[in-house]
Parts: C-alpha cells; sequence; structure tokens
C-alpha cells in the first residue's frame, strides 16, 4: 500500500468532517472519493472513516436510515481492526440519528458508551462535543439541570482548547435549555452570543439555528416585528443550504408568531409547512421500523425489497401483455386507416426531427455562450473581490463595527474601502455607476485610484482625497476616445486612532452619527467623483466624537429597496428610524436586523441596487 495514497484517503476524510456542516455537498463529494479510494487500497481504517464521514453528513441532510447504514458499516470496521477513536465517533454519530429520529434512550445509550472511550484516549475534542450532544438528550428528556451540566462542561473545555466553534454550540444548547425553562432573557443572551460567532466562523446551518432561537425568543418577550425579521432570515439561509430540519423548525416559530399576532391565515400555512418537513424527517412508524431494520442489520430487507421489485415486474409485464393483445387486436380492425395517418404521421416526424435538430444546435451555442459569459462574470468577482478589504481587517482595525454587503448580480458598483497611514484610518463607502460588469469595471478605476492618493500622494485630508481621486479619475476615462461620464458617489472618513478625531467628505451620500442618542447628519456635496460642468473642491468636515458614539456610512441601495405591503421603496426616513433604533445593541447584532428587516421588506420582490450598509462604534 503506497504511503501518499493512504495519506490522501486521510486528507480527504479531515476535509470532509471539516466542512461537513459548512458545505456538505462538497464533503460528501471528498468523502466519497476517499470511500473508493480506500476500497480500492484495501486501507480499512481510511474506508471506516470514509463511511463515518457519509453517516454524518446524510444524518445533517435528514438521510436518518442512509446515514445509519453508513454508519454501523464504518462501526464494524472500526471493531474489526480495534480503533478506539472509529469506535466511539461511530457510537456518537448513532447516538445523534437517534436524537435526531426522537429516540432518546437509544441516544442516551450510544453517547454513553462513547464518552468512556473518548476520555481514555484524552481526546478534549471529542470529548466536549460528546457532552454537548448528551446535553441535547437530557434537555429532551426534561432534565434540564443534568443538560446544563454537560453543556459547562463542554464549554469549559473548549474555552481551555480554544474551539470558537465548539463554544458556539454550547451557547447555543445552553440558549435551547433556557429556553425550554421559559427562561426567555437568559435564553436570548446566549442565542445572541452564539449568532454573533457563528457568523464569525460562517458557519450558515449554526447561524440560521441561532436566528431562529433569537426569533423564537422575541415572541415570547413580545417585541414581534423582530421575531418576524430574524424567523424570515433563518428560514431564507435554512432554504438556501437545504437544511430541511432548520426549515421545518423556521415554519413552526412562524405559525407560533402569526397564532401570536392573530394571522391565523397565514398561521395556518406556516403550520401545514411544518407539518410537511416533518413528515420528510420523521416518517411516523414505519421510517422508525425501518430505522430499526439497519440498526439491527436485516438484510432480509434487501430480499424482501428484491422480492416486491420481482413481483411488480412480473406485474407490469401481464398489464404489457394484456395491452399488447388490445393493440394488437385494434390494429387488425383498423388497418386501412392506420396505414394513411402512418404516412402522414411520418411525413410529420422527419419535419419536426429537422426542425427539432436546428433548435437543439442553437439551443446548445446559446448555452455554451451564456456558460462562457457566466464563467468571465464569476472569474470577474473574484477579481473585485481581491480589490476589497477582508472583513477580518476591518474588525482589527474597528472592533465594533459591521459591513452589510449584498450585491445586486455577481459582481457590483458598490464597494468598501480601508486603508491606513500613521495614525490616520481611511474607510469609505462608495457607489458606482452602474451595478453589475460595468458598475464592477468602475469600481476597480476608482478603488485604485483611492489606493493611490493615499499611499502614492500622501494626502491625507478628506476634502482634497476626493479631488485627487476626481483627477485620477479622469485622467483615467480620458485615455478612451468615447465620452465616458461614469464615476462614483462616496462616503468617506479619516479617523485619528490617537484622538478619535474624525474628519470625513462626500459626494452625493450623506454621514449619519449619533451622539448622545440623537442622530445628526453632514451633508454631503452635490457633486460625484467623476466628470461634471462647474466642480467645486470638496469640503472637509471635522467632527469631535466621544466614546461610544456610532458612524453610519451607506449607499443608497437599502433606502431605494422597493417591497413592504404596497411596494414601495423603504426611504432615508425609514433607514435612519431603524439606526437610531437600535443604536445602543452591538454592532453584529445592529447588522443582522438590518437584514433581517430588509429581507423581510423585499419579500419576494427583486434586489433593485447594490447595497452596503457601514456602521463603526468610536
Amino acid at each position: 500500500m503506497e504511503k501518499d495514497d493512504t495519506n490522501k484517503v486521510n486528507t480527504l476524510n479531515i476535509l470532509s468532517k471539516r466542512i461537513a456542516t459548512t458545505n456538505p455537498d462538497t464533503s460528501l463529494a471528498c468523502a466519497a472519493s476517499a470511500k473508493i479510494l480506500a476500497e480500492n487500497l484495501g486501507y480499512k481504517k481510511g474506508l471506516a472513516g470514509a463511511l463515518s464521514n457519509l453517516g454524518f453528513v446524510n444524518n445533517n441532510q435528514g438521510n436518518y436510515p442512509k446515514a445509519l447504514d453508513y454508519v454501523f458499516k464504518a462501526l464494524t470496521i472500526s471493531q474489526d481492526i480495534g480503533d478506539k477513536y472509529g469506535i466511539a465517533e461511530d457510537y456518537r454519530i448513532i447516538g445523534i440519528i437517534n436524537l435526531r429520529q426522537d429516540n432518546y434512550q437509544n441516544a442516551l445509550e450510544y453517547l454513553l458508551k462513547a464518552l468512556p472511550i473518548f476520555q481514555g484516549i484524552g481526546d478534549k475534542h471529542r470529548i466536549a462535543r460528546t457532552l454537548v450532544n448528551l446535553g441535547l438528550v437530557y434537555r429532551n428528556l426534561n432534565n434540564h439541570s443534568k443538560a446544563i451540566e454537560c453543556d459547562n462542561q463542554s464549554l469549559t473545555i473548549n474555552e481551555e482548547i480554544g474551539d470558537q466553534e465548539g463554544i458556539e454550540i454550547d451557547f447555543d444548547n445552553l440558549a435551547g435549555t433556557y429556553d425550554d425553562e421559559k427562561n426567555y432573557q437568559k435564553a436570548q443572551e446566549y442565542y445572541l452570543k452564539a449568532l454573533v460567532m457563528s457568523k464569525e466562523l460562517g458557519n450558515k446551518d449554526h447561524i440560521a439555528s441561532n436566528l431562529s432561537g433569537v426569533g423564537a425568543s422575541y415572541i415570547y418577550l413580545k417585541n414581534y416585528r423582530l421575531a418576524k425579521a430574524y424567523l424570515d432570515s433563518s428560514l431564507t439561509i435554512s432554504k438556501d443550504i437545504a437544511e430541511r430540519e432548520r426549515i421545518r423548525n423556521a415554519y413552526g416559530d412562524l405559525a407560533v408568531l402569526d397564532s401570536a399576532t392573530g394571522n391565523y391565515k397565514t398561521a395556518y400555512e406556516d403550520y401545514k409547512m411544518y407539518i410537511v418537513y416533518s413528515d420528510s424527517l420523521i416518517n411516523d412508524a414505519n421510517n422508525k421500523k425501518m430505522i430499526q431494520a439497519q440498526m439491527n442489520y436485516d438484510f432480509n430487507r434487501k430480499t424482501d425489497s428484491t422480492k416486491a421489485a420481482q413481483d411488480q415486474l412480473n406485474l407490469i409485464e401481464a398489464k404489457e401483455r394484456q395491452h399488447e393483445k388490445v393493440l394488437l387486436n385494434s390494429f387488425i380492425g383498423g388497418f386501412a386507416i392506420m396505414l394513411v395517418l402512418a404516412l402522414f404521421i411520418f411525413r410529420g416526424y422527419r419535419q419536426k426531427q429537422k426542425a427539432y435538430k436546428i433548435i437543439t444546435r442553437q439551443k446548445e451555442l446559446v448555452e455554451g455562450k451564456n456558460k462562457e459569459i457566466l464563467d468571465s462574470i464569476t472569474y470577474a468577482k473574484r477579481l473585485q473581490e481581491a480589490i476589497l478589504p477582508p472583513i477580518g481587517l476591518i474588525k482589527k482595525a474597528l472592533p465594533e463595527s459591521f459591513v452589510l454587503y449584498r450585491p445586486k448580480d455577481i459582481v457590483a458598483g458598490d464597494f468598501y474601502w480601508i486603508e491606513r497611514s500613521g495614525d490616520s484610518l481611511f474607510i469609505a463607502a462608495a457607489d458606482c455607476t452602474g451595478h453589475g460588469v460595468p458598475g464592477a469595471l468602475v469600481s476597480v478605476i476608482c478603488s485604485n485610484a483611492l489606493n493611490r492618493t493615499v499611499k502614492e500622494f500622501h494626502i491625507k485630508e478628506s476634502g482634497k482625497i476626493l479631488d485627487k481621486v476626481t483627477e485620477l479619475v479622469l485622467e483615467t476615462f480620458e485615455k478612451s476616445e468615447s465620452v465616458v461620464q461614469d464615476g462614483m458617489d462616496i462616503s468617506l472618513c479619516c479617523i485619528n486612532m490617537l484622538t478619535k478625531e474624525v474628519q470625513w467628505s462626500g459626494a452625493y451620500n450623506p454621514l449619519w452619527y449619533i451622539e448622545n442618542g440623537k442622530m445628526h447628519e453632514t451633508p454631503a456635496d452635490k457633486q460625484p467623483v467623476g466628470k461634471m460642468e462647474n466642480s467645486q473642491p470638496f469640503n472637509t468636515y471635522n467632527i469631535k466624537l466621544q466614546k461610544g458614539d456610532t458612524l453610519y456610512m451607506f449607499t443608497d441601495g437599502y433606502a431605494d429597496q422597493f417591497g413592504g405591503p404596497r411596494g414601495k421603496k423603504f426611504k432615508y426616513q425609514q433607514l435612519e428610524e431603524l439606526l437610531l433604533a437600535n443604536a445602543s445593541r452591538p454592532m453584529e447584532e445592529q447588522k443582522t436586523i438590518l437584514e433581517g428587516y430588509l429581507d423581510e421588506w423585499k419579500g419576494q420582490l427583486d434586489q433593485v441596487d447594490d447595497i452596503l450598509v457601514m456602521g463603526i462604534r468610536i
């Protein structure tokens, strides 16, 4: 057995496990590739790992019988080769599958088998994961004190080893237990902690779960508007990742919310969807029997299935023979008529075949061109993303901040920009002419002009920065033989990181800031960064803010989004009220609320423009 090949199996298995919840399709592909390679090599440990991963991902997707089949095969191999870790992990996954199927005693039995094995080999990561699974079982058995004990033990271990994902899961489970105890304030506190962490980790499954938890807690705290925003966001993400259990839970919570607000018709529709997804996850007694058969390795099931399939084939054959007899009699009786009709049909068929071939060739050409265009735009997205600063870089410079960025198309005309020079931090929200590919091209030019102005020309005053950027943009466009009127609207801040003094300039887009609980606006110059007759130098505003004051920079996409009950624009006044009402909340929570309101307002309507909102707490 080649070592390189076994290493490849191990690498595929590690990758599959790591992305099992964040990218299930790729995880399945990695596990399937590892399985085939391990089988060809006769590498039993690698095969067991691949089967275990296939079972785990199928469990997450609600395919419980298939999941159990994979994991029991993995367990048999692990037991044969004496792999303690593999045995314990398979026990743990079997426990999780039983938990998902509401078989709590079976889940408890398998998880209690797994825990001492992990403790014996000293795997703290898996000890914590098993404890958190036990916490869920105890919660469903209404043993809340035991559930909290397990979750806190897991939290202690995860904090010790620095497992951020584990800590987020512990927060989520503690929130769920407090929710069951009707301590909704405490539950919401932990859900929000978990939500912030799951967003940082980029785990969509956990984000959906946490959004659902926050939304449900708002129902009981009678803040129905926020409950609706969080639950709609949870449902959108759950559908995006096809996580059926999350979709089911979101519909269930929405049904409760609609009932509480008197929307009984909508509550009935939501409850119907809840039942549909519940049935697809737990297919009552027959599904549980099938799962039990899987657990007991009832191979007779395969025999019965084969016999049933053969009986069905025999029945179809008998019906076909009877049908053929009727057709033959009919054919003999009406031969003359059929012959004439056949001639016409054959002629028409030949003509249709020719037309079909022409249409097929045209369709293939169009599809090929569309694919080429889409591939080019997707690659352009990668190039555009290269000019956007990583969110982690912004968080490092400004820990209390958020960036809400939603391009209308694959690429965007809106972009955000950050650069540091000495004690000065420059940050901007910009909206270039157009959206999609044209807007993205202009954004690259404008972003480059901002970088040159600060890095190459060392200009630090915000108004003069915009003057120089205008000069560089015009210089670029003047090289073209055609007249180019493109440019950008922008809100540009320069923050002195020592004194916290803020210098600001804007082209069409104003600056909003909240000081002592009141919203203030600094107006922008009524001219773009670009070509304009009678343009004037940009103004520079100096603003002295105190610790805790909050700045907001944005483009026009959020306010211009159509939606609501009458299909109207959201408008700046409503955006201002929304920001002011939630200004005291943590910045990431403000972003979540903005996303929820946007999704609720937009509903089924299309997004009309790129959307960018940035918040910074001094």
